[in-house]
This record gives structure tokens, C-alpha cells and sequence, in this order.
């Protein structure tokens, strides 16, 4: 069994004190929300903290509100919890799919939405033991100054993992991202950078507070996911598709966000189909334009080719799941 390293743990209850503890040594510090991926980085030496401040005392943090076109969700809601509210059902309901398709139901219960949005990239030569890491030499990521995915390197290609990223992109989704400098909102669409050892702009002093969905009465989504196995494991792909139609039945507007690929999700350019109806011949230009976009490395398992090829399947099926589902609440 792999121990922790010590550190202090810290338990405030407001988030004026949780920003406090994170602003005295941020590098120092790391943010505990379900604890499902930090601590075992921390058994893998991934990350030695010398303080790990705990959000689970933290009052406000897990409320689900509607209101005027809204959604509003607390980063320490649970991923289950974001599966099985009846608001996010009814206004998200990708989101609800998507979160219902993390791991398994116990990491879900656990898991929060924050924590999803911030999960640490994955990479085979990253997601190791320190015994394993240090035999190959280490790399770009931690400890190193190799990158064993592309031969000479500069910039880590770790892959973006989260589920539930991928659907908040599709929505245009922001987050409220809180320091001790004050509150401030960013669109998730720029939240995230191409760079696997820190792929979001999060300051090691801020912490995410909160997720906005702007709702529409005519949108439609889906979501679809490549992975060995219907549950527990991580992506291979993941794609979501969201369609808002105005009320003559044409693409209002159109979200289509593909991630596992590498650091920062891919969101494809989709004006050109404003206008559009959602038809066969519409679909097939948004696939082959994902497929364009779109090339998986061997940062994580699985021929990078066959990922790639599938990454049209993926878009078809969440188109699939999308058009064919009830239109999400305005």
C-alpha cells in the first residue's frame, strides 16, 4: 500500500478562510474537494503538499439554483448529486449524463464538480509510482525535462480528462473563480490552456466557486464517451453535442467539444452553421470538420490512429443522443 506524505490538513468553513489558508504558501498548498484524484497523486508522489486545505466544511458550495436563464451550481456539488437533481435534468440534461458517466458510483458520490473541472491531466508516463517514473527518468510533467509522447517536446501534452468539462464547454458554461484579490467570472472557454502540467489559468491562490449555464427552451444534448469499460475507467474520447434551435426549427446556435486528446479540450468553430437545419447533411460536415480538428497522441492507451477514427463515430453518437432527446427547459 503507498502512504501519504504528511502534510497539515486545514478545514475551514467559509470561503474567505479557504482562500485565506491557500494565499499564505500557494505552492505549498493544495485544494481537497472529493479527494479522488489528489490523494492518490499524493501516494504516487505526484504531489507533496505541504498543506491541504479541505472544502468540505465550506458552507454555499453546494447549491443548484434556476434562475433567470441560469443554472447556477456550486463547485462542491457532487458528481452523483449533478446526475440525479431533477434541475439539472430538466435544464442540462447532458450535464446530468455526462456526470452520471464518471467512474464509478462510489468515486461519483465523492467526486465533485469543481474537482472534475480541475482534475490534474493524465498521461502514461505521468499516472505512475515514483519507482516507475524515476526508472524511465522522469518527464516534462514532474521532475524532468523529457517528454516521452513527443520526441523532443517543449510543452506537456498530459490529456484533459473530465467528463463534465466537456459538456460545460458545448453549453458556453463560466465559472466563478474566488481569491483573496475578490471574485471574478471567466467563460470556461478560457479557462483552459495547452499545457498538461497546468492546462486551466487557476492561480494557486483561487479557488472555483461556482458554474453558470446559460439555459435555452429549444436545445438539445448528448454526450458519448470511449472506454474499455462502461464504468470506472477514463476516457479514451469523450464528445458532447449541444443544438439550440430558434423557433423556425434551424441551429440557433451549435456546441460540439471533444477532449482526452490532449491538454485543453478542442471546441470546433461552428458559426458557419448558424441557420442551418439539423439535418443528415449537417451532421456529416460537423463530423468530418471534428475529425479534421482532431488528433489524439500517445499520451494515454489505445492506437492513436483507431482514436481518431473514431472520434466522427463519437460525434454521430452524441449527435444521435442529442436531436433525439427532449429539448432541455429554458
Amino acid at each position: 500500500m503507498l502512504p501519504l506524505s504528511p502534510f497539515r490538513l486545514e478545514q475551514p468553513v467559509t470561503v474567505e478562510e479557504a482562500v485565506a489558508h491557500l494565499s499564505v504558501d500557494p505552492q505549498g498548498t493544495r485544494l481537497c474537494a472529493g479527494g479522488t484524484d489528489l490523494v492518490p497523486n499524493i501516494k504516487h508522489g505526484l504531489h507533496t503538499p505541504n498543506v491541504v486545505v479541505h472544502l468540505g466544511r465550506v458552507g454555499g458550495l453546494k447549491d443548484i439554483q434556476h434562475q433567470d436563464g441560469v443554472l447556477r451550481l456550486g463547485s462542491m456539488v457532487t458528481l452523483h448529486g449533478l446526475s440525479q437533481d431533477e434541475l439539472v435534468k430538466r435544464h442540462a440534461p447532458g450535464l446530468a449524463q455526462a456526470a452520471g458517466m464518471v467512474a464509478g458510483p462510489q468515486i461519483r458520490r465523492m467526486g465533485t464538480l469543481g474537482g472534475n473541472l480541475c482534475l490534474d491531466t493524465r498521461c502514461l508516463y505521468y499516472n505512475q509510482t515514483h519507482f516507475w517514473r524515476e526508472a524511465l527518468g522522469h518527464c516534462l510533467k514532474k521532475d524532468g525535462t523529457v517528454c516521452h509522447v513527443v520526441a523532443g517536446g517543449r510543452r506537456c501534452v498530459a490529456a484533459a480528462s473530465n467528463d463534465t468539462a466537456t459538456v460545460l464547454l458545448a453549453l458556453n458554461a463560466s465559472v466563478t473563480i474566488q481569491s483573496v484579490r475578490g471574485t471574478a467570472a471567466l467563460p470556461l472557454g478560457q479557462f483552459y490552456v495547452a499545457d498538461g502540467v497546468h492546462n486551466t489559468v487557476l492561480k494557486p491562490d483561487e479557488l472555483v466557486v461556482g458554474v453558470q449555464v446559460p439555459t435555452h427552451p429549444r436545445r438539445r444534448e448528448g454526450f458519448a464517451k470511449l472506454r474499455h469499460r462502461a464504468a470506472i475507467d477514463f476516457p479514451m474520447l469523450n464528445v458532447a453535442v449541444c443544438v439550440a434551435l430558434d423557433d423556425g426549427g434551424a441551429v440557433e446556435r451549435l456546441g460540439v467539444a471533444i477532449s482526452a486528446l490532449a491538454a485543453r479540450p478542442v471546441v470546433l468553430d461552428t458559426v458557419r452553421f448558424v441557420g442551418r437545419l439539423p439535418d443528415a447533411a449537417l451532421l456529416d460536415e460537423v463530423a468530418t470538420l471534428a475529425h479534421t480538428r482532431c488528433v489524439p497522441l500517445s499520451n494515454i492507451c489505445d492506437d492513436p490512429q483507431w482514436r481518431r477514427e473514431m472520434v466522427p463515430v463519437l460525434v454521430r453518437r452524441a449527435w444521435k443522443d442529442a436531436v433525439s432527446s427532449p429539448a432541455a427547459a429554458g
